[in-house]
């Protein structure tokens, strides 16, 4: 369980939840990398102008000032600095400004720290870690990359401690045909409440859709039934014709979402459904859209989401068309901490402690040091040569599960290892000594029971 910090949305791990945490954002860069996408990093701060083209976040954003600014900041100055509160925004200002340096369609993973001005709850921090693979096209993209992305992605996340997942997959085209083919023209306006639907449930929805956007009961109905549609396979899509509604842009979205579950049902089975109550509130998303939840911890929220893009990023006449998803690793982490599901199996990444036997080894015990470190095993030195029993309970108490001692006899060094959890000691090689596998890797985590 990790400590709560002095300021509110801010969190910072303790060392053996940091090595939960690098555990996780290494194993996403490996697989990540594994599939071709290449790192990148942006600047931690855009103009207003550019933040604010996502649509209804303003009050979330971060401004930045100097302390001796002159003037009062103006409200309306969309060139001022703020943090970036997203990672897909500040990349598509990359994309265009290096569009003469990249090489299309362009894949790249980024994972960075992100800062929103919400309140602090299980779920949500004021700052947060992101990890966001996108693929971006010049003119044109092809929608097998909407399938590509969504593959990765569940490749990733299997490869994390976090137990079963759903990926949750609706097409935009499909859900704005729909409204649009029962004659609700404010398409935005059904989705930004549809959004809604599980935080304020149906009559709400509803209530909503006849009040603020006209819809009569008959268009509200309507609107919420294609929203309970689920499938794990292209069976969606009886369910959806059988509602009777007629549009060129719903035939286009039906097709495009059975062809990508389809093909996630052949290849990653029990992990993605079309979910056609998923709508993604943002205005930039214009095709496949995704959430992802844990099984049994729904109540957390999507912990991966994001989707298909066609105008976000664009220069004159040119356009960057994308797909791409976004894990919240920090609020994937939290409720890892927060349930028990983790641990680390050391608080330290060192494996081994290298005791003294008297204070004219040091120099010795570095050199042992070395030989272990030069294959990877991490070692510290004792700076003191205290009593063996001292030195010990010094490694035991850090979580170090080794500890080497050298003596010398008569000319001879006499080098011994000991495994200070069983008590086992035995004679060893620097040169050559290995731990088991087990405790050789530093991140290595235990999955424990729990209950939600």
């Amino acid at each position: 369980m990790s400590r709560k910090t002095s300021l509110s949305g801010f969190h910072e791990w303790l060392p053996e939840e940091r090595l939960v945490e690098l555990h996780v954002l290494n194993t996403l860069a490996e697989v990540f990398e594994l599939h071709g996408f290449s790192n990148i990093e942006t600047r931690a701060v855009e103009t207003l102008g550019t933040l604010l083209r996502k649509g209804e976040i303003d009050k979330e954003v971060y401004t930045v000032s100097r302390i001796h600014e002159t003037d009062a900041p103006d409200p309306a100055d969309t060139s001022r600095l703020a943090l970036h509160f997203d990672l897909t925004v500040p990349f598509a200002r990359y994309v265009t400004e290096n569009a003469g340096h990249l090489n299309f369609p362009f894949r790249r993973y980024q994972i960075q720290k992100v800062w929103r001005g919400e309140r602090p709850q299980e779920g949500r921090a004021r700052e947060f870690t992101q990890a966001d693979i996108d693929v971006v096209g010049d003119g044109a993209l092809d929608f097998r990359h909407d399938i590509d992305v969504a593959l990765v992605m569940a490749e990733a996340l299997s490869k994390l401690p976090i137990g079963q997942f759903i990926i949750r997959i609706n097409n935009r085209k499909l859900a704005e045909g729909f409204y649009r083919g029962i004659g609700l023209e404010d398409t935005a306006g059904v989705l930004r409440n549809i959004d809604k639907l599980e935080k304020i449930g149906a009559e709400e929805v509803s209530k909503a859709l006849q009040e603020d956007l006209g819809a009569s009961a008959e268009q509200a109905e309507l609107a919420l039934a294609l929203a309970q549609i689920r499938a794990e396979d292209s069976s969606f899509v009886d369910q959806v014709r059988a509602l009777g509604v007629e549009d060129e842009l719903l035939d286009e979205g039906i097709q495009e979402l059975a062809e990508v579950i389809d093909q996630l049902h052949k290849r990653v089975p029990g992990t993605a459904v079309a979910d056609l109550s998923i709508a993604r509130g943002l205005d930039y998303y214009t095709g496949t859209v995704y959430e992802t939840n844990l099984v049994g911890h729904e109540q957390l929220g999507s912990i991966c989401s994001g989707g298909r893009y066609d105008a976000l990023a664009t220069k004159g006449k040119r356009s960057f068309p994308g797909v791409g998803l976004s894990i919240g690793v920090t609020r994937l982490i939290s409720r890892l901490f927060s349930q028990n599901m983790v641990k680390a199996t050391r608080k330290v990444p060192t494996a081994v402690y290298v005791a003294l036997t008297s204070d004219e080894d040091w120099s010795a015990a570095q050199d042992v040091a070395q030989q272990l470190r030069s294959r990877g095993i991490n070692t510290e030195v004792a700076t003191k040569a205290e009593k063996f029993g001292k030195q010990i309970r010094h490694a035991d108490r850090r979580g170090i599960p080794y500890v080497w001692f050298t003596n010398f006899d008569n000319g001879q060094t006499i080098h011994e290892v000991k495994d200070i959890r069983t008590g086992e000691q035995r004679a060893a090689d620097p040169t050559t000594w290995m731990p088991p596998a087990e405790d050789f890797q530093a991140m290595i985590l235990n999955t424990v029971e729990h209950n939600d």
